[in-house]
């Protein structure tokens, strides 16, 4: 089965109309088309309702399935539509920005502070990146101001691809040590920061994101905590 992804060709869309072509033997719910992006990279699954003639179910979150299929988790047991049936799909919309906000944020981070990343997470209000950082920073003031002036230059967040043979011979394009993009389709999904001479940033990413930086708004650098000999984390929250 083979899911179409419309979270990474139209990531605004809030709903949608699909088919369902397949039921997993735990519960979920395969469509031939979804909004719900599906939990990886640090980003959760998105959650949601789904509608049908006669029945309604609430997304808890969404998942990748087997070959090319995404499954979508019901947010508790309930009677499920029959394979083949139209359906109308619904985004928690609230969430999904703010993940895609924290998620452009974060690729901003990872610009002021030009650090290996160890790891990282997303949420609806903040997010963290794991650096390899032996020392604390000095000034988590100069940071949060670095990074609200990439914020407000509002600039464009777009997207390329190239083959997987261009990324092994570009590797410094890979800033995530813990997390490395997704092969076997023949091509990587980049998304870029900024344009010509003002490109501040460019690495390969699955995720959602916001079309511009302005559109994430003030950030707050929170916590930096010591992970390990080396690690430290560096939170973001949205102000």
């Amino acid at each position: 089965m083979k899911t179409e992804q419309i979270y990474l060709s139209d990531p605004y869309r809030k709903s949608s109309s699909a088919t369902v072509i397949g039921l997993t033997e735990e519960g979920g719910i395969v469509l031939d088309r979804t909004l719900f992006y599906p939990r990886g990279g640090g980003q959760p699954g998105d959650s949601g309702t789904l509608d049908w003639d006669g029945g309604r179910i609430p997304i808890a979150t969404a998942v990748k399935g087997e070959g090319a299929a995404i499954v979508l988790i019901p947010a508790e047991p309930s009677r499920l539509p029959a394979v083949g049936a139209e359906i109308g799909q619904n985004l928690d919309w609230d969430r999904r920005h703010g993940h895609m906000r924290i998620h452009t944020a974060l690729h901003l981070l990872s610009v002021v502070l030009q650090l290996p990343v160890t790891g990282g997470a997303i949420g609806a209000d903040k997010g963290r990146l794991d650096f390899d950082m032996p020392d604390a920073p000095e000034d988590k003031a100069l940071i949060e101001g670095r990074l609200n002036a990439l914020v407000t230059r509002d600039l464009p967040v777009t997207e390329d691809w190239i083959s997987e043979a261009e990324l092994d011979a570009n590797p410094g394009l890979v800033k995530t040590m813990s997390v490395q993009p997704p092969r076997g389709a023949g091509r990587i999904r980049l998304i870029r920061i900024g344009e010509g001479a003002g490109q501040v940033d460019l690495q390969p990413c699955g995720g959602t994101h916001v079309r511009r930086t302005g559109e994430i708004g003030k950030l707050v650098i929170g916590k930096i905590e010591k992970k390990g000999r080396q690690n430290r984390r560096v939170t973001v929250e949205l102000a």
